[in-house]
């Protein structure tokens, strides 16, 4: 059986990244060296209820654009506000580890996030005191998998990265080096 061939961000970390951090943070072990462990997708569909067909085709496209089939989130409590009951659908979600992690975030930082009109960068203030940094698209259009003709309504989501840095300020030195486009002065 061949071996699969590692992504190129994966190759970039292991090659460059772990050796800047050792050097940056004074890591003695390269084991201490922050990582991405993983990246969750979440994309809620508060409009299911109306529209039964709209849920998949945002499965859909989350599937194109990850190469994973999701997993459809239900409520757990009803709310009678916003008329929903327990046990309705409400989202789709993916969790990507491994080679498609690698990919997806290569593709992310490199081609989708620069297809962003007006993009200056993204909000260095998304950490969340663990080294986790959550990131809002607006729109799944970015990506080069979904096709314009083919959507029948914009929707946007949530792209959590999950790493192993316990500071903010590790996680941040480990985003930079992979390419995280953050903006200056924001």
């Amino acid at each position: 059986m061949a071996e699969a061939v590692k992504p190129r961000l994966r190759q970039k970390y292991e090659s460059e990244i772990v050796a800047a951090m050792q050097k940056q943070f004074g890591y003695t072990n390269i084991n201490q060296v922050p990582k991405l462990d993983k990246i969750v997708l979440n994309m809620g569909l508060g409009d299911v209820r109306d529209n039964p067909r709209g849920l998949e085709a945002a499965v859909g496209d989350l599937a194109q654009i990850t190469g994973q089939k999701p997993i459809v989130t239900k409520a757990r409590k009803s709310v009678a506000n916003f008329r929903l009951r327990e046990g309705m659908n409400v989202g789709a979600k993916v969790t990507l580890r491994g080679a498609r992690m690698y990919e997806f975030a290569d593709k992310l930082l490199n081609i989708a996030l620069p297809r962003v009109r007006d993009f200056r960068g993204v909000s260095d203030k998304s950490f969340d005191g663990r080294g986790n940094y959550a990131l809002g698209i607006r729109e799944q259009l970015i990506f080069p998998e979904i096709d314009y003709d083919k959507v029948d309504k914009v929707r946007g989501m949530d792209i959590v990265f999950v790493t192993t840095a316990k500071t903010d300020e590790e996680a941040r030195a480990l985003m930079t080096l992979l390419g995280m486009p953050f903006a200056q002065g924001q």
